[in-house]
């Protein structure tokens, strides 16, 4: 029966990530239009979502050190106020300083969902850390894959200012996460504020120095693949509407392809890497997806599709191994190290944007998937990280 209810949980949280990240999707999401209503240049769409993504990266890890030590259940809810009101303030937004001070509340309310929602993952995991961790991040992908979707068929048709519709979904939202706040509140009653039936931590530590070398390994990895990942999240639309002069909605349903890639690729990384081991997931996904990266540049509509879908899915595997992995270097620091990875991504990925960004507005967006594609080779950095799986169980 215990069980059951952890399951339930687990879908509650997948899909609060889901409405969340799929507001998250309506900033990227509707780019080409603002960006032609308000004059912006690349540089300015590259800070809007510098901005948004600095502004939950930069408080991700307060929120997941502090809930570690003080935990607040319903602070969840609270987040997602602040999403709320966010969403309010861009469908009215009529300058560039109004878009950003808009994504920095949305920005906001996901530094507390993500540390908060992971670590009700853990929890609620039974032992299977990987793959709870995945049917989480699946909600969130399957939000950013539906973002633009919403926004082709409901934003671009009806103007920016129908975006406050997505606030009634916000209101779904914070029913859905005080649902999980009760749940929540009952474990730390039950097991205290940082362990449940289900938590099972790493006991034996590594030496210092591997868990440094180990944490510098995935700085790297994850410097790929967030680099790589907000190139096609924030200029796909536009590479797409350049290079095969696809309509903005045509180059919509492109992105949303990508996206829906990578929630497979997740669920798939996690299931094998609570199988198998974390590292070589996060060998095969993130080294193993530069072949697909380098030929896409060069390709014509059709393979460019295809292209993107597999490298979404292949890449976005990593991101649930890694988690883990980190989690299991420093045990007991669910929260802070999950605050810090994800806001690790999403700082990545705001800086990402704004240099392609100023590099699309000084030479092409064509180049810039040139150059992005190499990214992944740095996959090979993988080779220094040490095998926890062995020395756990072994």
């Amino acid at each position: 029966m215990q069980r059951k209810a952890a399951i339930s949980i687990l879908l509650l949280v997948s899909l609060g990530h889901l409405l969340n990240d799929m507001f998250q999707a309506v900033i990227p999401a509707i780019y080409p239009m603002i960006k032609e209503t308000l004059g912006l240049s690349f540089l300015q769409i590259g800070a809007i979502t510098l901005t948004n993504q600095i502004t939950s990266s930069l408080l991700q890890p307060m929120v997941g050190y502090f809930s570690d030590k003080h935990p607040r259940p319903y602070g969840l809810v609270i987040g997602m106020c602040f999403t709320l009101t966010g969403l309010l303030l861009l469908s009215m937004a009529s300058s560039f300083v109004l878009v950003l001070l808009s994504v920095a509340f949305v920005g906001v309310g996901s530094s507390v969902l993500h540390p908060e929602s992971s670590k009700v993952a853990r929890l609620a995991s039974g032992g299977a850390k990987g793959m709870a961790q995945s049917i989480f991040q699946i909600g969130g992908n399957v939000g950013r894959a539906f973002g633009p979707i919403a926004v082709a068929l409901i934003v671009i048709p009806h103007g920016q200012g129908s975006i406050r519709w997505f606030a009634l979904l916000a209101i779904v939202a914070i029913w859905v996460l005080a649902r999980i706040g009760h749940w929540y509140k009952k474990q730390i009653e039950l097991y205290g504020r940082s362990k449940s039936k289900f938590d099972i931590e790493n006991e034996r530590r590594l030496p210092r120095r591997q868990i440094v070398i180990a944490l510098l390994v995935l700085l790297v990895l994850m410097f790929s693949k967030d680099f790589y990942t907000a190139n096609i999240q924030s200029y796909l639309t536009f590479y797409m509407i350049d290079k095969f002069g696809l309509s903005v909605s045509a180059s919509q349903y492109v992105l949303f392809a990508f996206l829906v890639s990578t929630a497979v690729g997740l669920l798939i990384g996690g299931a094998i890497g609570d199988k198998y081991g974390r590292k070589y997931v996060i060998w095969v996904s993130i080294l193993g997806s530069s072949p697909f990266a380098l030929l896409l540049p060069y390709c014509n509509l059709t393979w460019t599709i295809i292209l993107a879908i597999l490298v979404g899915m292949v890449m976005s595997s990593a991101m649930s191994a890694i988690l883990v992995y980190a989690t299991e270097l420093l045990p007991g620091n669910v929260g802070m190290i999950s605050g810090a990875f994800f806001g690790l991504s999403f700082g990545l990925g705001g800086i990402g944007s704004a240099i392609f960004g100023w590099l699309a507005d000084i030479s092409s967006i064509q180049y810039v998937f040139q150059l992005t594609a190499f990214l992944p080779l740095l996959g090979i950095v993988t080779y220094f990280l040490p095998n926890i799986r062995e020395k756990i169980e072994n």
